[in-house]
C-alpha cells in the first residue's frame, strides 16, 4: 500500500541551515518555502541558495514551494529549480486552474506537483484544477482562503470546502488531500483535535509550520489501536467470505470490510515505513 505524507513541514527558503534539521524532525515531507517565508527583496538570493544546496544532492529530498503564477519570480523559480536532483516535486500556491501547471509539468520531468487551494476561485474550479498534468495532491491553504473569502474561522465555517476538496481529490484519483496549518504553536491538544478533525473529513495529512507539530500530526493520522483491533476482528469474522455475518450486533457488508482492509493496510504501511 502506498502511503501519503501525513506531516508536511515548511522551512524558510533563505535558511539552508534548517533544511536537514527539518528532515530530521520526523516530518514525512519537507517543503522548502520560497513564497510566504521569504521577503520580496530576498527571493532571488533564496532561490540561488536553494539551487546551490539541492544541486549537490544525488537523490530527491525536498519539495519546493515556488512563488505563484502571477508574480515576477515564478518563471525563474521553475526554470532554476524544477530539474534539480534534490527536488522531489514542486508546490504551487494560489493554484486555480489546470493550465497553471503546464510549464511546471514540462520542466519538472515527471516529478509530482502539489497545488495549494487558497482562493474562492480555486474552490469553484476544483473540477478543472484536479485534471492538471502531473498533479499528485491538493493542500488546503486555510489562512489565505479565509482572507480571500471574508470568512472568520477555520472550523465549521470552512468544513464545506474541506468536503469539496476531499471529494474532488477522490474523484480524480489523487492522494487524500492535506489540511491547512494550525497557527497556535503552544497548544498541542488543540493541534491534535484539528488533525483528528481533518482526518475524519477525509484528509490524509496536515501542513506544519514548526517541527514541534510534526509528531502530534503524525500520530493523529495513524489508525488508532481501537481501529486496528476493530478491523482485525472484522477480517476474522468474515474469514475470507461474506454471508450473513454480524459483529457487535452490526451487519458486516462490503463497505465495512473495505474500510477494515484500508485501516489494516495503512497500519502495516506506516509500521514498515
Amino acid at each position: 500500500m502506498t502511503i501519503a505524507a501525513r506531516s508536511i513541514l515548511f522551512v524558510p527558503g533563505d535558511r539552508p541551515e534548517r533544511f536537514d534539521k527539518a528532515r530530521a524532525s520526523g516530518a514525512d515531507l519537507v517543503v522548502i518555502d520560497l513564497e510566504d517565508a521569504v521577503l520580496p527583496d530576498r527571493k532571488a538570493a533564496a532561490r540561488d541558495t536553494i539551487h546551490d544546496t539541492l544541486a549537490d544532492l544525488t537523490e530527491p529530498r525536498f519539495v519546493v514551494r515556488i512563488n505563484s503564477l502571477d508574480t515576477e519570480w515564478h518563471a525563474d523559480d521553475v526554470r532554476a529549480l524544477a530539474g534539480l536532483p534534490g527536488v522531489s516535486g514542486l508546490m504551487l500556491p494560489k493554484a486555480e486552474r489546470a493550465s497553471d501547471f503546464a510549464a511546471m509539468h514540462e520542466a519538472a520531468t515527471g516529478k509530482p506537483l502539489h497545488a495549494l487551494v487558497e482562493t474562492v476561485s480555486a474552490v469553484f474550479a476544483l473540477a478543472d484544477l484536479v485534471t492538471a498534468p502531473g498533479l499528485a495532491r491538493l493542500s488546503f491553504g486555510t489562512v489565505d482562503f479565509q482572507a480571500d473569502a471574508g470568512i472568520d474561522g477555520d472550523g465549521a465555517e470552512i468544513d464545506h470546502v474541506r468536503t469539496m476538496i476531499v471529494l474532488h481529490s477522490r474523484n480524480a484519483g489523487l492522494a487524500a488531500p492535506v489540511d491547512g496549518v494550525s497557527t497556535d504553536l503552544s497548544d498541542d491538544a488543540a493541534l491534535a483535535r484539528d488533525a483528528d478533525h481533518a482526518r475524519r473529513f477525509g484528509f490524509g495529512g496536515k501542513l506544519c509550520v514548526h517541527p514541534r507539530q510534526v509528531q502530534v500530526v503524525n500520530t493523529a493520522f495513524l489508525p488508532s489501536d481501537v481501529d486496528v483491533q476493530w478491523a482485525t476482528r472484522v477480517m476474522a469474522a468474515i474469514d475470507g467470505g461474506f454471508g450473513a455475518v454480524a459483529l457487535d450486533g452490526k451487519l458486516i457488508d462490503k463497505p465495512v470490510v473495505d474500510r477494515a482492509r484500508r485501516l489494516l493496510g495503512a497500519h502495516a504501511a506506516y509500521q514498515s515505513a
